[in-house]
């Protein structure tokens, strides 16, 4: 028989992420630090919102790019968090989670051959979303010693006349790593300069600490017609379940991508859309209660990692941490498949997000803080073990 499975899927690596997430499953009093997933119901007065659609008999589909009142309680919420004005009839599209939204910007704007910027490490879906629409990843490896940030000279030293689009995955998952203003204006310079368009997957910029906010690239002078702001309601609202994403973009690059999404999906859930414009409107509070619970979580979890003698730089964004754990003398893949075996604790190994994370592991802190206890005393205990090993 003719093989039936295409050449190029059949070459792309299935996700690294979920290969842990099995074992634990049947696995008793395991722990598990490895899903990007908020540990939060979503707040009742969305999941209310939701309900009430449903009681009214809203189920049937939206317009195609999305309900009118959600696209422009998007357009506003942008407007007076990052200072940017979209047009909600024209440049505004809501999507099946942020994953889709990707998927629909690189197929729209790239042509077989072009190369698209990757940083590593970074999120599973990028490599193979640019090789899907036709596309030549280009890994740019972000280094441990600059907080895991993209700079501006690693960017000019990847861009070749065949480069077309940077992925700009900040906040970033797996690291934590934020770009602050003085960081995104130099790599906007680079941008200009070689007439590059940005993914910019901007999913945890309401889980971003400390004093300096989030700052889209699309708010700088010149970038918001070379941008695609990728954003959703799965992280700052605890609405993972729900699938809904948007995607904001020049109408030039949205039409292309909005007829895609017609074939493709004809439109995101309707229930989850009403949900989706409760939370916009009144879920300010929500947001910021869980991201100052979140906060107290990363500061606990980056002390005990250093009191157990562990090197991890503070992330500022996201959910996440990614200690090293190469002085184990162990692979990052090694080190997470022991863990698990011999303290029941899921970590997720840095080279899931790329070869950059080799060394790496990442730990997600979207879990209770009695089980984050549990679990760091599990991990204290298995490294002072290969402490030991490693000395006799």
């Amino acid at each position: 028989m003719r093989n039936p499975i295409s050449k190029t899927i059949a070459e792309i690596a299935p996700s690294g992420i979920r290969k842990f997430f099995d074992v634990v499953n049947e696995m008793p009093d395991a722990i598990s630090l490895g899903v990007g997933e908020p540990d939060f119901d979503t707040p009742w007065h969305i999941r209310d919102e939701g309900i009430f659609s449903l009681e009214k008999g809203r189920t049937f589909y939206t317009s195609n790019a999305g309900l009118g009142e959600l696209k422009s309680e998007i357009a506003g919420y942008l407007k007076r968090k990052c200072n940017i004005a979209y047009n909600s009839d024209k440049e505004v599209m809501v999507t099946v989670g942020g994953s889709e939204a990707i998927d629909l910007a690189m197929r729209a704007m790239l042509d077989p051959g072009d190369e698209v910027l990757i940083p590593q490490p970074s999120f599973v879906c990028y490599p193979p979303c640019a090789v899907l629409a036709g596309g030549v990843p280009a890994i740019i490896e972000l280094k441990e010693e600059n907080e895991f940030r993209l700079t501006a000279d690693e960017v000019e030293r990847a861009v070749t006349p065949k480069t077309k689009l940077l992925v700009l995955p900040f906040p970033n998952n797996p690291t934590g790593s934020v770009m602050r203003r003085r960081d995104l204006e130099e790599i906007a310079d680079v941008v200009r300069k070689h007439d590059l368009y940005v993914l910019s997957d901007e999913i945890y910029a309401e889980l971003t600490y400390g004093e300096e906010p989030h700052v889209s690239i699309a708010s700088l002078p010149g970038m918001r017609e070379r941008t695609v702001l990728i954003n959703g309601f799965s992280k700052a609202y605890a609405m993972t379940g729900w699938r809904l994403g948007y995607a904001c973009a020049p109408n030039v690059i949205l039409e292309q991508m909005l007829k895609i999404h017609q074939y493709a999906i004809m439109c995101a859930p309707t229930t989850s859309q009403y949900a989706a414009v409760e939370a916009l409107r009144n879920g300010d509070g929500d947001v910021a209660r869980m991201r100052e619970e979140y906060d107290g979580r990363r500061r606990y979890v980056l002390h005990r990692f250093r009191e157990m003698g562990l090197s991890c730089f503070e992330p500022y964004g996201a959910f996440y941490l990614f200690p090293c754990v190469s002085k184990f003398g162990l692979t990052s893949e090694a080190f997470a498949e022991k863990l698990l075996a011999e303290e029941k604790v899921a970590v997720v190994p840095g080279t899931a997000f790329g070869a950059g994370g080799e060394g790496f592991v990442r730990v997600s802190y979207a879990y209770s803080l009695e089980d984050l206890k549990k679990a760091l005393s599990r991990i204290e205990r298995f490294i002072q073990k290969q402490r030991n090993e490693n000395e006799s």
